[in-house]
This record gives C-alpha cells, sequence and structure tokens, in this order.
C-alpha cells in the first residue's frame, strides 16, 4: 500500500465520519420526538453525502483503506437504524427488519477467511450492492413519509415499498455474488 491509502484526514473521510455521527442523532429524532420531516431531511443528506464522498474520492484521488471501511459501515449502521426506527413505530414488518442485516450476519466469515488467504478485509463494493443500498436508501424516506395522512402517503407508499422490495432483493443477490467471489479466490 502506498501512503495515500494510509490517509486519514481527507474530505471523503469527513463526509462518512459526519454521517456516522448522524446516526444516532437520527435514531433520536425518530424514537424521541418523532420529528419525521427532520429524520427524513438527515436521511437524505445522509444518502446524498454517501454518494458525494465516493465522488470526490475519485476525483480527487483521496481514496483510502479508512474510507472503504468507514464508507460502508455508516452505510449499514443508517439502514439498521432506520430499520428499527420503522419496525419500533410500526411502519414495516419485523421480516423486512430482520432480512436486510440478515445477509450482512451471513456474511461475516468472509472477512477472515479473505485475511487468511491474502485478500485483505472486504472485496470491493459490487455495483448490484450499491444499487441495493441505494434502493434501501430511497426507500426508508418513502416509507416514513407513507406513514403519514398528507395527500403524498399513498405514492410515497407505493414507490417505498417498489424500492424496499427490490433494494432487499439485490442486497440480497450481491451477498451471493459476494460468495461466489469468495469462492472462487480460495479455492486452489
Amino acid at each position: 500500500m502506498n501512503a495515500a491509502e494510509d490517509r486519514i484526514w481527507t474530505v471523503p473521510n469527513l463526509l462518512s465520519a459526519l454521517r456516522l455521527l448522524g446516526v444516532p442523532v437520527f435514531l433520536w429524532l425518530v424514537l424521541g420526538p418523532r420529528a419525521d420531516g427532520w429524520a427524513v431531511a438527515l436521511l437524505m443528506l445522509a444518502g446524498f453525502s454517501d454518494w458525494l464522498d465516493g465522488k470526490l474520492a475519485r476525483a480527487w484521488n483521496q481514496t483510502s483503506r479508512l474510507g472503504r471501511l468507514i464508507d460502508p459501515l455508516a452505510d449499514r449502521l443508517y439502514i439498521l437504524a432506520t430499520l428499527v426506527g420503522l419496525v419500533l413505530r410500526g411502519v414495516i414488518p419485523w421480516w423486512l427488519a430482520l432480512a436486510v442485516p440478515l445477509r450482512d450476519i451471513l456474511l461475516l466469515w468472509m472477512p477472515p477467511v479473505l485475511r487468511r488467504h491474502g485478500y485483505g478485509p472486504a472485496l470491493p463494493v459490487h455495483f448490484l450492492g450499491k444499487a441495493g443500498t441505494a434502493a434501501l436508501m430511497y426507500a426508508f424516506p418513502l416509507l416514513f413519509l407513507a406513514s403519514h395522512d398528507g395527500w403524498y402517503a399513498e405514492i410515497a407508499a407505493i414507490f417505498g415499498w417498489a424500492f424496499a422490495i427490490w433494494g432487499t432483493g439485490l442486497y440480497w443477490w450481491a451477498g451471493v455474488l459476494y460468495v461466489v467471489q469468495v469462492r472462487q479466490l480460495t479455492k486452489g
């Protein structure tokens, strides 16, 4: 690895760190004062910053080992926090709240296997994983909006559930592809 890979203080890493700090704030907004407007705004801002940090990292040549760890960590924590908030508020069923993190739990065996074979802690993020995460990040604000009584609730429910179902499917499909990649890398 070169010195650039070891950088900590980069704009993309700062954006990912700020996104991480927003997770407990988001959960408090959802479960405490039930300030759904602010929670949805924070969730949308987190989604935008997720896109922006990746774009800046590539454009400014600021990709780093830390960024490859905290960026997906922030994504997963936002997804988990949102699932917890939505299920505790009765917006989504338990099966959806369990289906998404279950994939990550089932893939916990991969980093030690990859390290043992000299491939580092993780595989590069697959496009399907990014697409699934993006779809889930669109689904959650829409499902929050669908839980209200406004004129927009029915439209938000239709699109929110479409994104949630497709996002979950893509998320799991990417998980299967990660398993296939690890098997191909480690046989032999």
